[in-house]
């Protein structure tokens, strides 16, 4: 097998490349990630479709092959927040693992996937760690209150190889678009979306819409799924893939900042987190708004299929 006309069809510059339709997307990534194409397709790939840039049905199509595909996690009768986590922190702490903690504490089943892109941020793996919760070997079924952290080679080692190919080209490629999109669960998920530049908010939102989410999208800490600790971001749901605000935008200065780690190394970062869980330090604003929005949310049952896991196009 080949995706060298696929290429040949994306491949064509900024102006001249044709976007795939559904069915060819999906078929494409399906090869990418059974590793039944060459390396070199692979990179060509990878460019072709950073100069290109996906769109909402490319992107449903990846979707549903990486689906297809996925070791997923048992329906558990519940509707699961799902946190992706790649980002990891450069600058500030990264706090997903406080989010999951406190919608856990909440009684919602949480599950964080994730894994490094970059080699020197903190990722959430190692915070949990740091806290006593090494990552899961295998998908299992969580129940009220659980929370689990899962590395994204447990639930599909051919989209782990993708995301990898960013440390050979130094260029992001369209896995690095779908883990924050994608719904690793057998059963109806919350799916929280996050970004970093206004573009990716666009194009995010627009694939919510075409596959009928359940999500909550917010321009989260430094990409990852938790709001700034330091300002309230808007805050938007998609039910059934209709948008809704949830929250506004925190115009204006702060009156004061919350009292953050300086330190974002791992052992720091968990120091806070139980400060913050036993009650030692407040909750920060932000953080506490998007807690309640998610639980609001858990209360709000979903209405299509869609919800519950996308249907794979034919190839």
């Amino acid at each position: 097998m080949s995706i060298s006309h696929y290429i040949k069809e994306i491949g064509r510059g900024k102006d001249g490349a044709r976007s795939l339709n559904r069915a060819q997307a999906t078929d494409l990534f399906g090869q990418v990630l059974d590793g039944t194409v060459t390396d070199l397709e692979i990179g060509g790939f990878c460019l072709a479709m950073r100069i290109k840039g996906e769109t909402p049905e490319e992107m449903a199509g990846f979707l549903d092959a990486a689906h297809a595909r996925m070791a997923l996690a048992p329906d558990n009768g519940l509707t699961t927040v799902v946190l992706p986590s790649y980002n990891g922190a450069r600058k500030l702490p990264v706090l997903t693992p406080l989010l999951a903690l406190l919608l856990a504490r909440e009684g919602a089943a949480v599950l964080v996937h994730g894994t490094a892109t970059e080699d020197k941020r903190i990722t959430s793996e190692a915070v949990f760690a740091a806290l006593g919760h090494p990552a899961a070997t295998r998908t299992e079924t969580l129940g009220a209150g659980d929370c689990a952290y899962l590395p994204t080679e447990v639930l599909s080692p051919g989209l782990k190889r993708l995301l990898d190919v960013r440390r050979a080209v130094g260029l992001r490629n369209p896995a690095h678009s779908l883990v924050k999109l994608m719904n690793p669960c057998e059963g109806p998920a919350l799916i929280v979306g996050s970004y970093t530049h206004p573009e990716y908010a666009v194009s995010m939102a627009q694939t919510f819409a075409l596959v009928g989410a359940h999500a909550l999208l917010l321009r989260g800490t430094e990409g990852e799924p938790v709001a700034d600790a330091r300002r309230t971001p808007q805050m938007d749901a998609f039910r059934d893939g209709e948008r809704h605000l949830l929250q506004p935008a925190q115009e204006g200065s702060l009156a004061s900042l919350p009292e953050l780690p300086r330190e974002v190394d791992a052992d720091n970062t968990a120091a806070y987190i139980r400060d913050v869980l036993d009650g030692r330090k407040p909750v920060p604003t932000p953080i506490a708004l998007q807690v309640a929005h998610i639980l609001q949310e858990l209360q709000r049952q979903p209405h299509t299929e869609t919800n519950r896991h996308p249907a794979v196009s034919p190839p």
